[in-house]
């Protein structure tokens, strides 16, 4: 059944452009990973009758993972399946492939080629203001599009209660899902994992704990194998979720680097250390980074609660060419322009370095910053560097003839007073067991300010005497390894 199907979906992609299903932010799922996402619900086989939900079917293969495996493992009631579908060129395939499971399984189904989204309601009591009631559904499956929307599109509109800034179509699906679970229902969403941290999805982390469980993840640790017909390279995960305020003991995290799934590996991870107290989420794949996780997490402070927060740099520089210049001149009051390449890897700032627009002459004041004690970190680094956090120490004694200086949106700074706060902060971020930490909250090459003003951090009386003891020793992460072992 699933290959018939497989085969309509191959010969849709190869006569429909990529461009054209982009539109509707349509990528087809791999035959193995709808399997997989298939075999991770707990179905109920003494139901005479399963309701089954597809989000956003496209040609069926979800839907036929799902009814395929319902079968496979013994389900005898029927099956009535409902298919959520807008784009015209794919649903007359999706209507075929439909018909075709009809006829060789116990199966009644629907298509409806209305907005998922905005055609019914979407509030906590499940009733709009027209009284239509909410469909429930024992068990979802999909592969929601990902595709970003304006904040006054209609869809965003609708979910406000989850929405922040512009939303991608992909948690909106999401949410709507888990409102249309029946209690105790299943969903399993192939989605990417930029949902799991940050606060441009912090309503939506609120809206999914609050009525519902994660229960198992799966990770791709290749990035290009997960949609390898479709050249997607979007870190991507699949997630199963439960309508039930029961908290599981454990949740199973699994992962494979293949395609097929050959080396699938197995974790079992108490909840607690998955979903924070905080609502971000973590995905170890071992032991060794659970106790990485569980070392943090049981600390109280963050940067944000000490009042030495993270903050992103000011000058966005193709924006501000006419302020920038390339060496200082006489008669023009100029300060000093910072960008990542100032931050050796030995943990100093060197400026300059000869590079263009290392000075800023300007008298805007959002531009400047005062001449203070800084560390600064590199916003972007490749998936290849051996570190995520990357940082110098930047002392404002070594250029007193500033009264203000200036940061490149490219690195994040953080402002302290004190020495010792100042070497204090920057061993823990330069440290071995904080760039883990990242790694595994944040599978992104971008250092997030939001998500370090939230890591979990010693008090601020542990955190000098931690930058005393560093204070005229090397900056290197070894030396930095050696002394915040003692105190964490």
């Amino acid at each position: 059944m699933l290959q018939a199907i497989l085969q309509r979906t191959k010969d849709f992609i190869a006569r429909v452009p990529k461009e054209n299903r982009k539109q509707y932010g349509q990528f087809f799922t791999s035959d193995r990973t709808a399997l997989y996402m298939a075999e991770m619900f707990h179905f109920d086989f003494l139901k005479p009758e399963i309701t089954l939900l597809d989000t956003g079917a496209g040609t069926g293969i979800l839907s036929a993972a799902a009814v395929c495996s319902l079968l496979e493992r013994g389900y005898e009631g029927h099956i009535h399946l409902v298919c959520y579908e807008t784009d015209t060129l794919v649903i007359p395939i999706l209507i075929e492939n439909l018909e075709y499971m009809h006829q060789n399984a116990n199966l009644t189904y629907r298509v409806l080629t209305e907005n998922y989204i905005t055609k019914q309601p979407f509030d906590d009591n499940n009733v709009n203001l027209f009284n239509q009631q909410v469909n429930k559904y024992d068990y979802i499956i999909g592969n929601p599009p990902y595709l970003k929307v304006s904040k006054d599109a209609p869809e965003a509109l609708h979910m406000q209660q989850v929405c922040h800034g512009t939303p991608n179509l992909y948690f909106l699906f999401w949410a709507m899902a888990i409102n249309n679970l029946k209690e105790n229902g299943e969903l399993v969403y192939i989605v990417p994992r930029s949902w799991t941290s940050g606060a441009y999805f912090a309503r939506f982390r609120k809206y999914l704990f609050a009525h519902s469980t994660i229960q198992a993840v799966h990770l791709f640790v290749s990035r290009d194998e997960v949609f390898s017909e479709e050249s997607v390279l979007q870190e991507t995960m699949i997630i199963k979720v439960k309508r039930t305020s029961q908290k599981p003991k454990n949740i199973n995290i699994s992962s494979c680097s293949t395609v097929d799934f050959s080396d699938l590996t197995h974790f079992q991870v108490p909840y607690n250390i998955v979903v924070a107290q905080n609502l971000y989420v973590f995905l170890p794949t071992n032991n060794k980074e659970a106790k990485v996780l569980a070392r943090i997490n049981r600390l109280s402070d963050t940067l944000k609660t000490l009042q030495v927060p993270m903050h992103t740099g000011l000058v966005v520089d193709f924006r501000e060419r006419k302020a920038l210049i390339d060496e200082e001149e006489p008669n023009i009051e100029t300060y000093p322009l910072f960008y990542s390449s100032h931050i050796s890897k030995d943990g100093q700032i060197v400026w300059p370095v000869g590079k263009s627009g290392e000075y800023i002459h300007t008298d805007r004041s959002s531009l400047l910053q005062s001449n203070s004690n800084y560390i600064f970190v590199k916003r972007f680094t490749s998936k290849e560097e051996p570190r995520r956090l990357q940082c110098g120490v930047y002392l404002s004694s070594r250029y007193p003839q500033y009264k203000y200086i200036s940061t490149q949106n490219k690195i994040n700074f953080i402002e302290c007073k004190s020495l010792d706060m100042l070497y204090g902060v920057y061993a823990l971020l330069n440290s071995t067991l904080y760039d883990q930490y990242y790694r595994i909250l944040n599978g992104s090459t971008q250092v997030n300010s939001t998500e370090v003003n939230a890591m979990p951090i010693p008090p601020a009386s542990t955190i000098s005497k931690i930058g005393a003891e560093l204070s005229g020793k090397p900056l290197t992460t070894a030396y930095c390894d050696q002394i915040v072992e003692k105190w964490i």
